[in-house]
């Protein structure tokens, strides 16, 4: 049981990687050298649809972590998952208290009400999402490596 955990929690957390990683590097570079309003657009209802799905991504892998950490704790690798749970809840906090009211704000924008620095605050979510990002590789780097 404890191994059918460890992969899926592994898998869970890699697949949400890959989706934050394709947001940083290739959704939104697309969407920034769109023409006119359209990147605007594309990132607003980017920020609609995935600021309704990751929230419970984000939580349930971190829960995922967890009870991997207690079914494992007496196993090699504990350690690094428990970092990895450690990772995970930074990049909650992160979220919660950088990224998700930038994109609250932005998820509501169109070409009409969007305020004149909303490339600046979009700049700035990006910024903080990348190191979200490098947050998160980390511990599903440490997850990897518990599974060894």
């Amino acid at each position: 049981m404890l191994n059918t955990l460890e992969v899926f929690t592994t898998v869970l957390v890699g697949v949400m990687v890959g989706v934050e990683f394709s947001v940083a590097f290739v959704i939104n570079p697309i969407l920034n050298a769109l023409p006119e309003d359209s990147g605007q657009l594309g990132r607003a209802h980017g920020g609609r649809m995935l600021g309704a799905v990751m929230p419970v991504w984000y939580i349930g892998s971190l829960v995922l972590v967890a009870a991997w950490a207690m079914a494992g704790r007496h196993h090699s690798g504990a350690g690094l998952v428990v970092t990895a749970g450690a990772l995970l809840i930074l990049s909650v906090i992160m979220s919660i208290l950088l990224l998700v009211p930038i994109n609250n704000r932005g998820k509501t924008w169109t070409p009409d009400n969007r305020p004149a620095d909303w490339k600046q605050q979009m700049n700035r979510w990006d910024r903080f999402h990348c190191v979200r990002v490098a947050v998160i590789i980390a511990a599903f780097t440490l997850l990897v490596a518990a599974l060894a």
